[in-house]
């Protein structure tokens, strides 16, 4: 059986641990420390290290993985598996295990090479994407493939939907790799296409402005930070605050308003507004400092009609 160490930290990554655990022996588990979390500021473990410990795993979280390197090696692994770790590998650490290191990245590689290739695909209304499990080194996600998998995206996916997705087609590529590996056979194939880059989300990424995007472009937005981070828009409300967009719909409504103008409302369901291209739907808000409703829920009881602009 090969004796594995883990690198991974976020929840994304806890369902290939476990299955890691299940083909291999995993004599070290190394994450990220150890972040404050909640009002308390409590130190909190991450999903990576809560799982290890379930498991009966041996964990490191080190602040500065070159100063680890030699306790990595020390385990005398065969082979290295990475999953959302959240740090850069220098070559030190790259040789830390006999037979290197291999990445799961939620890609097609070498399109959306970066920390948040989900977010990206959808952003750019992608219709496919896919899981690569490459072999890393010391460039961004450009090292040799071990496996390519594509997968679909749907009109209706957001990040929310497609990282389940892509979570169970990492779990089949992770066992075809390591199945590979036990028969003898080390796969190294060089990423072929155009290189497309996925850094990480900025805030201003997360602003929506109905002027000088398109109803396309809103929505991609939104299905893109779906899982994590919400997409805002400024609303033209007494209060004047920041409102989060959580579900939309392209709309083939016709229109000569201008942007940020309510088209149309459909009492209990939602409001079309006029974008800067296009008219979007939106079904589901969150209002500064409410939960989560449906469009339809926030127009009742408010004073709010077609013609109104209702977002800047």
């Amino acid at each position: 059986m090969l004796k594995t160490v883990f690198f991974g930290t976020p929840s994304v990554a806890v369902p290939f641990l476990e299955l890691l655990n299940e083909l291999t022996q995993v004599v070290l588990v190394v994450t990220q420390p150890d972040r404050p979390f909640g009002r308390g500021l409590k130190l909190k473990p991450c999903p990576v290290r809560e799982k290890a410990l379930e498991l009966g795993l041996k964990v490191i979280s080190p602040e500065k993985l070159k100063d680890n390197v030699e306790a990595i090696k020390a385990e005398n692994a065969d082979l290295g598996i990475v999953v959302a770790y959240g740090k850069i590998f220098r070559k030190p650490a790259l040789e830390s295990t006999r037979m290197g290191l291999l990445n799961i990245h939620f890609s097609k590689l070498p399109a959306y090479r970066g920390a948040a290739p989900v977010q990206y695909a959808l952003f750019n209304g992608e219709e496919e994407t896919g899981v690569s499990a490459f072999w890393i080194n010391e460039g961004l996600d450009d090292g040799p493939l071990a496996a390519l998998l594509p997968c679909p995206i749907l009109p209706q996916d957001d990040a929310k939907t497609l990282f389940p997705k892509l979570i169970d087609l990492g779990k089949t590529a992770l066992r075809k790799v390591i199945a590979d590996i036990e028969e003898g056979k080390i796969i190294k194939t060089e990423q072929k296409g155009e290189v497309t880059l996925a850094p990480s989300i900025s805030k201003e990424q997360t602003l929506l402005s109905f002027k000088e995007m398109s109803a396309r472009q809103i929505h991609n937005t939104v299905r893109g930070l779906a899982a994590a981070m919400p997409a805002y828009a400024k609303a033209n409300t007494k209060e004047g605050q920041s409102m989060q967009l959580i579900e939309t719909e392209l709309s083939d409504i016709k229109s000569d308003m201008r942007p940020g103008q309510i088209v149309m409302i459909e009492r209990n369901k939602g409001f079309f507004v006029q974008c800067k291209e296009g008219v979007l739907f939106v079904k589901t808000l969150r209002p500064a400092g409410k939960n989560i409703m449906t469009a339809g829920a926030y127009l009742n009881g408010r004073k709010i009609s077609a013609g109104d602009f209702f977002f800047e």
